[in-house]
Parts: C-alpha cells; sequence; structure tokens
C-alpha cells in the first residue's frame, strides 16, 4: 500500500463520488477507479458500495479513512519538521486552534514568542474540536485552544482566556434601544447561529445560556465562520452571537455588539494538552498564554462557567 492510494482512497471518500473525486486530484476517472480497486485487492476487503445512483463507504472503508488521515498527517508532518530543520529551527510546537481564538490574544502571543525563542517553529492548524482532540491523543498536536472542557481520558484544560458574550445586532435594528439588550428580547428574532460541528466549543456554551429561555429559537441560518455570521446579521438575516473580542476585530460598520442584560456570560478558552510533565520548550509556552491574567481570573472561574 502506498500513500497515493491512500490519498486517492481519502478524496474518494470524502467526495463520494468517482467523477468529483478524479476533478480533484487532477487524474482521469478511469485510473482512479483501478487504485482503488487495487487498493481494495491489498488489503482483501470492500471500501465502497457503488450503485448507479451512488457511493458509499463500508464501515472497513470508515475504519481506514481515519487511519488513512493519521497516517498522512504523520508523513506531512515529518516533512513540515524536516524543513523546519532545514531552515534553521532548533524546535518546534505544534498548536490547534478551535472554535475562532481572538486574532490580537493570538497575535500577541506569537509575537512574545519569537522574541524569547526565534528558534522555536511555531506550527498552527485551524481544526473543529474533534479533531482537536483526537490530534492531541495521536501526538499530531503539542496543544490546542478552544473553548471546550469536555475531553476524554490522557487529556486536561486549563482556562485561560475569558472575553464577553455579546450580541450581534443589525445597525438601525429595534434592539439597539437598549443598552444591554435582554436575553427574552433577543429571541424573538431570527438567529445566525455558528455551525455547532464547526464552532462545537463554542457551540456547547453558547447553549448554556440559550438554554435559560423557554421561547422556541427561530434559526436563519447555521453558519462555519463569524465572517459569514456578520454579513448575514449586517444583511438583516438575524441577530447572532460572539466574543466581543472577536466581533470587534472585525469592525463590520453595519453591525453593533450589545451586552446581554442580567447574563453577563463569559466565554472561556482553554488551553488543552496530554496530561503529565510537558517537555521544557512546551512548558515554556504555556507559561507564555496570559499567565497575569489566567492568576487574575482563575480563583472566579467557576462562577462564569456557571452563567456561561
Amino acid at each position: 500500500m502506498e500513500l497515493r492510494h491512500l490519498r486517492c482512497f481519502i478524496a474518494v471518500a470524502e467526495e463520494l463520488h468517482f467523477a468529483r473525486a478524479a476533478a480533484r486530484l487532477h487524474i482521469e476517472q478511469s485510473p482512479l477507479s483501478r487504485i482503488i480497486k487495487e487498493l481494495e485487492y491489498r488489503l482483501g476487503v470492500q471500501l465502497f458500495e457503488r450503485t448507479t445512483r451512488r457511493t458509499r463507504l463500508t464501515w472497513a472503508g470508515k475504519v481506514l479513512l481515519k487511519e488513512a488521515r493519521r497516517v498522512l498527517a504523520v508523513v506531512d508532518q515529518a516533512k513540515a519538521s524536516v524543513k523546519s530543520a532545514a531552515a534553521g529551527y532548533r524546535g518546534r510546537i505544534r498548536v490547534a486552534l478551535s472554535d475562532g481564538t481572538p486574532q490580537a490574544r493570538l497575535a500577541a502571543l506569537l509575537a512574545q514568542c519569537r522574541e524569547e525563542e526565534p528558534e522555536v517553529e511555531i506550527c498552527l492548524s485551524e481544526v473543529t474540536f474533534s479533531e482537536q482532540v483526537r490530534g492531541l491523543n495521536d501526538d499530531l498536536y503539542d496543544i490546542g485552544l478552544a473553548q471546550s472542557d469536555e475531553l476524554g481520558e490522557g487529556l486536561v484544560a486549563e482556562p485561560v482566556w475569558f472575553d464577553p458574550l455579546v450580541v450581534a445586532v443589525p445597525a438601525r435594528h429595534p434592539l439597539l434601544s437598549y443598552r444591554r439588550v435582554p436575553l427574552d428580547e433577543v429571541v424573538r428574532y431570527p438567529l445566525v447561529l455558528c455551525d455547532p460541528q464547526v464552532c462545537q466549543g463554542f457551540w456547547q456554551q453558547l447553549q448554556r445560556v440559550l438554554g435559560a429561555v423557554d421561547t422556541r429559537l427561530t434559526i436563519a441560518d447555521h453558519v462555519p465562520t463569524l465572517d459569514l455570521m456578520m454579513a448575514l446579521v449586517a444583511a438583516g438575516y438575524g441577530l447572532g452571537f460572539s466574543s466581543l473580542a472577536r466581533i470587534n476585530e472585525l469592525n463590520n460598520p453595519d453591525v453593533v455588539a450589545r451586552p446581554l442584560d442580567g447574563c453577563a456570560s463569559m466565554l472561556t478558552t482553554y488551553m488543552v494538552r496530554r496530561k503529565g510533565e510537558p517537555a521544557e520548550q512546551l512548558a515554556r509556552f504555556i507559561g507564555r498564554v496570559s499567565p497575569a491574567e489566567r492568576q487574575a481570573l482563575l480563583p472566579d472561574h467557576a462562577s462564569q462557567k456557571e452563567i456561561a
């Protein structure tokens, strides 16, 4: 089994359509079909069920998809490590980002890393929270930043950053008559919410807030990015939710951020890593993740988590 087999298999498994997968790989459909048949022959299993109407993965195919992605991720990281060494770096910290880390916080952290240890390369990957957890367990990442602490065995989460949750309101909207908007008033309008699969941690924290209201929610759309949410809010499709820091970063003149009245919710960002004593370079990185803020806010975290 060769890497080309795995790359072709992943393309077909993700597209579930041989013609689209072939176009994605920039090859003809016939050689792609031969590669998949060769892979099935070498493994001695059927990976796809094909009919005239659809293509779908068998159970064996689903298992291989997970393993194939992991194998290719390891290969890609090996290539990146070699290139880093050739470029003069003497260390590498792999950071997984989920749920939309505020750019200002991330930029300040990276600038401090460059200033204090310029010989250590910081490699960033934007992934879903589920992918972050799998990657940490499989040693694809050294550390993660996410808005969830719902982890399995072998991982720990430490709260590091806290940001106010606000509602994004279109300019000239009736709710702007409130300086602090009651949540009961917010949920009377259609909502543009994050995709629960893409922004898993943020979604979990938002559900704790929305669960306090009895009104049936009207969901105008689920979106994968804050940029798209802001565009739809600005266009009047509905109201949205985000951290104050991230809304300020986008600075859309057609969207106004308002705090929630009687619901001073804070969004918590967690630093996630494997249990055990971290290596020396990683320990220094951990120490840079806003130690002063963490020291100041950590004692109040329990109460913050309740209202989040």
